[in-house]
């Protein structure tokens, strides 16, 4: 197979750009560098085009490998023929290889094998062909010529066993077929369903639609699929694979000649046998696990989007802020912070039960927004959250018409502030006030904060825990690092967790930068990271250009200009009759006027058109922060409560979660509505996740509102 030419001809690439790429990951580049620093070799591939493309060459890889390690076991059988080798080089899924190698593979003892060693192969034969031996007027009497005193001595000693034993030789022949099992995979994956039942019907249960329930194979989303496995892996529903299993052995049947005579319905049992015995319970197995593998491949898919809207949130600058994290028992903490992060002040307030201090909270409130310049309260979304938000809506229309407030999701909050990461950044907090630190610096930046908690803590998935741990992590990580790399790093102010994140730097150089910067001070210019320890010349030409330094000695330094292009980037200012120095002004507005055709500039300065492109644009606006496209965050000044909402009533709210059959909204009342699926359009969507984001402002209406069950339905559609 070539690889190049495969993987061109599957995701639509020119094959010299693949070829390139494929190079350039080879040679030990990241993602986020090739993605941004090597358009000219790759024709432009974004970093998702070239994880995707890094995804399929590692299994087309494993794939070449994985045929040339059977080849070389059948090869060592001597049972290779031309065809079954070139059938093998001729696959495109690993699943035709193993089909391909059932038949060799060394395996346990089993019925046949039993069988074929006390000699009854010949007979099985007889039985596939069909052919009866003249002295033989049945097949029992073809048997009894089989009965030696090597068969009888493994139990083969009446022409009944014998017979029986060359069955199952042949049910395992017929079985292990590979085009038998890919034919009958295919009517198993169209024409099965997947049926579950209740292991105690009377139980209450969160799985109760799934108590007498059945659905085509074919057809179940993958949320239901999660759901059927979850409830099966806590022993509250049986589930199995429904075949029609007459259709299935006549089909298979079909498959070998038929002839009439004393032979067939000997093979016709063999071939039912064959099925129900070892393919039926075997294909059930993959079935099942192909549906959970695309269920769980969907639920990452959908957690890692999430997790990259979430992560590309706007940030709110100039925040001055007062965090609270609210709770019964010990009270609601506070964490006051500059615009900065830095924390100011911090302590407890008892605005709810059972101290129900409500005016000594708004007292300290007053002194703590007026002392610090405060215009903005956060308040976390967990225990006591409600009551602590009606406070703090009263406090702002009584005391401080001013200030605004919003509500932030508290996911992975308490692992944060729990973790050696929290205890080395804050040694002298407690745990509490870590946690309303967090909560406040997740409205200044999002990003910077949330790179210190493990990514599926974060909470904005589906059956997150039901995932292959690995992959989620493995494939959320990668999120992270596309993220934080399209975004920059101030290299003087960024954690230890964020630059962990930056190409080509690993989590110990993240430290000694970090340490360096300590011992040394702030960076002056890119230069000097070739000073830190660990950090090469392979790591600085990766990291360099997502790394800024604002203030330093050369202003070029403050973009995302690589430090290989500033011969091209000195000479686009030449030619704009412009110094370096404008750009700590705001950058160069005009810039494209002043360096007119920047097709035959590239020519000129034998640079490639997408670099140059990139450099012009870094000049025109330096350092511009993608997340300044992102929807602003939604604040309030006053509560709603359930009891507030009525049908049709318009409001807007925040995405807070998208899954497959919705999304949820935060429309200020504590508990976020959902938007089904069929609620989202006039038209129909694929997948929610195609119409909003997390993070996303949106205008919806009440649908329904179930008090009791504290649950409300929304509607994106007017009137719908």
């Amino acid at each position: 197979m070539d690889i190049i030419a495969t993987l061109a001809s599957e995701l639509g690439l020119k094959p010299a750009a693949v070829e390139a790429a494929v190079k350039l990951i080879d040679e030990g580049n990241t993602i986020p560098f090739i993605a941004r620093y090597r358009k000219e070799a790759t024709g432009g591939m974004d970093d998702v085009a070239l994880r995707a493309l890094d995804e399929r060459l590692g299994y087309l890889r494993n794939l070449e490998q994985r045929k040339e390690d059977v080849i070389a076991l059948i090869g060592a059988q001597g049972k290779l023929t031309p065809e079954l080798e070139a059938d093998i080089r001729a696959a495109v899924q690993l699943q035709r290889v193993e089909d391909l190698y059932k038949p060799y593979r060394k395996k346990r003892m089993t019925r046949a094998q039993k069988a074929r060693e006390a000699g009854l192969e010949p007979l099985a034969n007889m039985i596939i062909m069909q052919v009866t031996p003249k002295a033989a007027a049945t097949p029992l009497d073809a048997a009894a010529a089989y009965v030696t005193p090597n068969a009888a001595q493994a139990g083969y000693d009446t022409p009944e066993k014998a017979l029986a034993g060359a069955q199952d030789i042949v049910a395992e022949i017929v079985a292990e077929d590979a085009e038998n099992v890919a034919d009958l995979r295919a009517f198993t994956e169209n024409t099965g369903e997947i049926v579950s039942v209740a292991v105690n019907a009377d139980e209450k249960t969160p799985y109760e639609p799934y108590y007498d329930y059945a659905e085509p194979v074919r057809k179940i989303p993958n949320h239901r699929v999660l759901a059927i496995d979850r409830g099966e892996r806590e022993d509250k529903l049986r589930v199995h694979v429904r075949v029609d299993a007459q259709a299935a052995v006549a089909r298979l049947g079909s498959r070998w000649p038929r002839r009439q005579g004393p032979f067939a319905p000997v093979l016709d049992a063999a071939v039912a046998d064959g099925y129900k015995r070892l393919m039926a319970p075997s294909l059930e197995r993959e079935a099942r696990a192909k549906l959970t593998v695309r269920a769980q491949a969907d639920a990452i898919h959908v957690f890692a989007k999430n997790l990259e809207s979430l992560l590309s949130a706007r940030p709110v600058r100039g925040a001055r802020v007062i965090a609270l994290d609210p709770g019964y028992r010990t009270g609601c903490k506070v964490a006051v912070l500059d615009e900065t992060g830095k924390l100011l002040d911090h302590g407890v307030v008892y605005p709810t039960k059972p101290r129900h201090d409500v005016a000594g909270t708004k007292r300290r409130l007053k002194q703590l927004a007026e002392k610090y310049r405060i215009n903005t309260i956060v308040i976390g979304n967990g225990t006591a959250s409600r009551e602590t938000e009606e406070v703090v809506a009263e406090f702002i229309a009584q005391e401080a018409p001013d200030l605004r407030y919003t509500i932030v999701n508290e996911a992975g909050a308490s692992v944060y502030s729990a973790s050696e990461l929290a205890s080395q950044e804050y040694p002298d907090l407690d745990v509490t006030t870590r946690g309303a630190m967090s909560l406040g610096r997740r409205l200044q930046d999002p990003l910077a904060e949330l790179v210190k908690i493990p990514p599926q803590s974060i909470g904005v998935g589906q059956y997150q825990h039901d995932l292959d741990q690995a992959e989620l992590a493995r494939t959320l990580g990668y999120v992270v690092e596309d993220v934080v790399n399209r975004v920059g790093v101030d290299v003087n102010t960024a954690s230890a967790s964020l630059l962990g994140y930056v190409s080509g730097i690993t989590a110990a150089v993240a430290k000694n930068i970090v340490t360096y910067r300590e011992e040394n001070g702030a960076f002056t210019n890119r230069s000097e990271l070739k000073k830190v320890p660990k950090l090469g010349p392979k790591a600085f030409e990766q990291c360099a250009g997502f790394l800024r330094i604002t203030g330093g000695s050369n202003p070029l330094d403050a973009t995302s200009v690589h430090p290989e292009s500033y011969p091209v980037a000195r000479e686009v200012l030449k030619r704009a009759g412009v110094g370096a120095q404008e750009l700590t002004r705001g950058g160069i507005p005009d810039i494209n006027k002043r360096v007119g055709s920047v097709s035959a500039l590239a020519g000129e300065l034998d640079c490639g058109l997408l670099t140059l492109l990139d450099i012009i644009a870094e000049l025109e606006k330096p350092g511009r922060d993608p997340r300044d496209d992102a929807p602003e965050v939604v604040f309030s000044k006053q509560v709603l409560s359930l009891d507030d909402l009525e049908p049709g009533m318009e409001l807007t709210g925040t995405v807070r979660n998208v899954v497959d059959f919705g999304a949820f909204v935060d429309v200020g009342v504590h508990q976020d509505g959902l938007v089904h699926i069929s609620k989202m359009a006039n038209r129909f969507v694929k997948h929610p996740s195609d119409v909003v984001a997390v993070g996303d402002t949106v205008k919806v209406w009440v649908e329904k509102v179930d008090r009791d069950r504290g649950k409300i339905s929304l509607t994106m559609v007017q009137g719908k």
